[in-house]
């Protein structure tokens, strides 16, 4: 299950509460990744320049709503006020590699990054996968333009070796702020459709719709129906579209298509084919806007999808656990076995999480799998971690093994608990209370206190 959200957030910062944006109270079961796209995330020069440094404060955000409820961040790109983030649950972790981002600058012909794409890859089970989040130009006469920059933006490589190009990857999700409008009808027009529901009938003058008929390369992306209002623009803080002087017409800039490689292949094929053909398979449950936002004049989008995968990887490259039971007293072992053509490197180390870690550098201490290793056998390496690194009050965690070659996860534990430095914490216990005994008694009360 797959939730994936376009949002132009317009350089606010981030809401109290992005619950029902996340759908973290829905009561059906939890989604197993999250796909964050956004646009005009703040990027002034001092903000920017922190921000490479340090997350910006949409990832911090994200990362602390969604670290308690088992999701790590596992990549993200930037580029100016264009950000894109991936978070996963820890299950799936050892079952995706190959992660690669890339950034196309369109704006200013090609030398400003306020405008264009950022994507991200992975090889999911075996399935390659792209995401792609981008900020196309704007007003109602730039249709083509758009369809040029987006066009660009699908023609950038990945660097790297035997990575497919954009399109030839399994599935690509294209979402972001595409800046399409509703052309012909007028303003009185479109709003009064809007205010009946009658949605149906601005459908057929968007253009993006019209350009799908015509342009070959949009012919294989799908969309999910557009039963919501147009998403731009609006008020701060309200539902009301736009009462500025300008009056923008509203129109459904913010979109979520997707396109299934085997489809597209299938589909210009005379011959029928069979489902069993078929290793993936991409459904939509959710299309919708979320109107209670207002930080921005355009509201977030939402799709929810189920990725239906053939599994070609179904087991981890690495398997490893605690020996025996953890304290943060003594030193420990860490043992682990690894499948027999797993490229391994003198860089790869495991790593010691909190159960609720964020992203792969939030671990708590780690050990190289090389230097630190005490002994090996075909089947079975065994690791040391030092006691003085593990914290004294112990308490639940899980070990990760990371691929240096793979830049990624390819192994995490079972979550164990740790006892807490016994000895530590009666030392500490002792020092409260010679230090209680130390107060003088009660002070005797006055009339100035």
């Amino acid at each position: 299950r797959l939730h994936l959200v376009t949002w132009n957030v317009g350089t606010a910062s981030p809401p109290p509460d992005v619950t029902s944006l996340l759908q973290l109270n829905s009561l059906g079961p939890t989604m197993d990744m999250y796909v964050i796209g956004l646009q005009e995330v703040n990027s002034r020069i001092t903000n920017f320049l922190s921000d490479l440094a340090f997350d910006d404060p949409w990832s911090i955000f994200f990362m602390t709503v969604l670290s308690p409820s088992g999701y790590i961040k596992l990549s993200s790109v930037r580029m100016q006020g264009l950000l894109l983030l991936v978070f996963v649950k820890h299950v799936h972790l050892p079952f995706i590699r190959d992660i690669h981002t890339h950034y196309t600058r369109t704006g200013l012909y090609g030398y400003w990054g306020n405008k264009g794409g950022v994507t991200v890859r992975m090889s999911l089970y075996g399935h390659t996968i792209c995401f792609m989040n981008c900020h196309l130009p704007a007003h109602i006469e730039n249709t083509e333009q758009r369809l040029d920059d987006f066009e660009k933006i699908l023609e950038m490589q990945f660097e790297g070796e035997n990575i497919p190009s954009t399109l030839d990857h399994d599935v690509l999700f294209w979402f972001g702020d595409l800046n399409f409008r509703i052309a012909d009808y007028g303003i009185h027009f479109v709003r009064e459709s809007i205010n009946n529901k009658r949605y149906n009938l601005l459908w057929e003058k968007d253009q993006l719709n019209m350009a799908k008929k015509k342009e070959a390369f949009l012919q294989e992306f799908i969309e999910g129906p557009l039963q919501f209002k147009p998403t731009y623009k609006f008020d701060l803080y309200s539902d009301v579209y736009d009462t500025s002087e300008k009056k923008r017409k509203p129109a459904w800039t913010d979109r979520i298509l997707w396109r299934v490689k085997n489809l597209c292949q299938h589909a210009s094929k005379e011959d029928e084919f069979s489902a069993e053909e078929q290793t993936i398979s991409v459904t939509l449950n959710n299309y919708i806007s979320h109107m209670s936002y207002g930080i921005s004049d355009h509201k977030p989008v939402t799709g929810t999808f189920g990725l239906e995968l053939k599994p070609l990887l179904s087991d981890p490259l690495v398997m490893l656990n605690p020996e025996g039971e953890w304290s943060a007293e003594h030193d420990v072992l860490i043992s682990y076995s690894a499948v027999p053509e797993f490229p391994s490197s003198a860089w790869d180390w495991i790593g010691l999480f909190k159960v609720a870690f964020r992203h792969v550098n939030d671990y708590v201490t780690y050990a190289w799998v090389e230097d630190d290793e005490i002994s090996s056998n075909k089947d079975r390496k065994q690791v040391y971690m030092s006691a003085a690194e593990i914290p004294d009050m112990g308490g639940e965690f899980l070990l990760c093994y990371y691929s240096n070659n793979f830049q990624s996860i390819v192994g995490i534990s079972e979550p164990f608990q740790i006892q807490p430095n016994r000895m530590l914490m009666e030392k500490d216990l002792t020092q409260e209370e010679n230090s209680w005994m130390q107060k003088p008694d009660n002070l005797e009360s006055h009339d100035e206190f």
